[in-house]
């Protein structure tokens, strides 16, 4: 019995992830160009799938009431930036009473690699040296986010030409702390590293294992694709290798790039579609998603075809059959992922409306409450890495502007505060705004004002957030 009960926990333990559930995790991922590049190639290739002429918008109740929708009637729509926007928030009102669909948004500014990085550390308990050091470590990524300079060049820039009295094993601490940050794989050295520091960043798996021990270990061998080598080299199957491999391939190589696309213009615009549509009508909430990605059905032809393959079958005819069967049962296969896809993004959002719903009835930033991603996981049923996946870079569009749904997670301050650091962000901005501007007021004065209203925070976490929503130090806000 011991023996038996000690078996069943080490096959749970080492449970691999299906080839359904890896194409899942891709799409999920996915930003719009991307799954509309995934869809047609699709259509393409498989003579099995084609565009549905029935289309019917995703909408919900509000956020007390139950979504009912089917899969089938969950529509594609997935935009993804990996970068936070300094604003938070991009005014969007260019909706008609009547219409159902939004424009994309040319949005201004939307903040480099670096900044989207600073405002990740902004959160961490760095110190000031730390801090600068980081500044000067994130301004050395490239536009792929590979660190460019050896770890004693950046000491000696910070020596030099901020002052800064460190050493190359001082910067390497913060450096390995800029290697946790998101987009997942910032601040590697080479393909090699960034490989492995998004892998590393999964969950556990036997596939995940294998595949660090390719990359780690064997990436020649991966890097001239010669698997039957590779195969012999780390002793696994055929499926296990092809398993490790789409892990491998879903990846990305250039996480600063491709969570930041830029032109080399001072100006940068982006074109963004917000994914969901929060509505507020009569003290009701709704919920949609726009249609950007055409439905998917199994051909008629493929879907009414028998395939019944026995040993008197011709060759040819045999040849044929599995020829249809395994184009239909692709077509089957990414048609759900689709509709997986949708019904995730579609819980998830819910769950954040559920959960933000007095923001969503007032569009009040001080209306925000403290979450993150475990609230949304725990609400929804869905692991932590799957609700990091779904939220990744999507938008939402409300009666007041479009949000990117990052702007909805938020901690406390202090772990025994009820304000979120988003509402002590909102409540500094609103005693800059109000100060006199021939006097402005000092870091030290702001959080005495602060505490005041009940933000018992202190100046150095002023400065912080001060320097997160980009608001100058005092004197150079002064006004003759």
């Amino acid at each position: 019995m011991e023996e038996a009960l000690r078996l069943s926990q080490k096959q749970k333990l080492h449970q691999s992830l299906s080839p359904l559930q890896v194409q899942f995790v891709k799409v999920l991922e996915m930003n719009a160009p991307e799954i509309e590049e995934e869809v047609n190639r699709a259509l393409d290739e498989n003579p099995a799938l084609e565009v549905s002429s029935d289309a019917v918008p995703v909408t919900g109740t509000d956020a007390d009431g139950d979504f009912t929708e089917s899969s089938e009637q969950l529509q594609l729509a997935d935009y993804r930036h990996e970068d936070d926007i300094p604003a938070y928030r991009f005014e969007a009102n260019n909706r008609s009473a009547g219409s159902s669909r939004f424009e994309p948004l040319a949005v201004e500014g939307g903040g480099s690699l670096m900044e989207q990085l600073m405002s990740q550390l902004y959160q961490m308990p760095l110190n000031e040296k730390e801090l600068k050091i980081a500044r000067i470590i994130t301004g050395n990524l490239d536009d792929n986010g590979y660190m460019t300079r050896t770890l004693l060049s950046i000491a000696d820039d910070a020596a030099i030409n901020e002052g800064i009295d460190t050493d190359p094993a001082e910067v390497k601490k913060v450096w390995n702390i800029v290697r946790t940050l998101d987009p997942v794989g910032v601040g590697a050295v080479d393909l090699r590293d960034c490989l492995l520091l998004q892998l590393k960043a999964k969950e556990r798996t036997d596939a995940v294992d294998v595949a660090v021990e390719i990359v780690e270990h064997n990436f020649d061998l991966l890097s001239r694709m010669d698997f039957d080598r590779l195969r012999t080299a780390i002793k696994v199957s055929p499926d296990r290798l092809r398993e490790a491999m789409a892990i491998i391939r879903s990846l990305n190589p250039k996480p600063g790039g491709a969570a930041l696309p830029h032109n080399d213009g001072e100006d940068r615009m982006r074109q963004i579609t917000p994914d969901f549509v929060v509505e507020c009508e009569n003290g009701n909430l709704t919920l949609s998603m726009p249609n950007r990605i055409p439905a998917l059905v199994v051909e008629r032809t493929f879907a009414d075809a028998e395939v019944d393959i026995t040993p008197r079958t011709p060759s040819r005819q045999a040849e044929a059959m599995e020829f249809i069967r395994r184009r239909r049962d692709d077509a089957a296969s990414f048609i759900k992922v689709l509709s997986m896809r949708q019904e995730t993004l579609f819980r998830v959002m819910s769950a954040i409306m559920k959960l933000q719903k007095e923001f969503f009835m007032t569009d009040d930033e001080l209306a925000l409450k403290p979450m993150i991603l475990k609230d949304v996981a725990e609400l929804t049923g869905y692991d932590i890495s799957v609700v990091s996946r779904a939220t990744s870079g999507k938008y939402v569009a409300t009666n007041r502007g479009v949000y990117p749904l990052k702007f909805f997670f938020n901690e406390r301050p202090k772990e025994d505060s009820d304000a979120s650091a988003r509402e002590v962000l909102a409540a500094l901005r609103n005693i800059v705004d109000g100060e006199d501007k021939k006097s402005p007021l000092s870091d030290e004065a702001i959080a005495a004002l602060l505490q005041k209203q009940g933000y018992d925070i202190a100046r150095r976490t002023v400065a912080k957030y001060r320097e997160k929503a980009l608001i100058p130090v005092a004197r150079l806000r002064r006004k003759a």
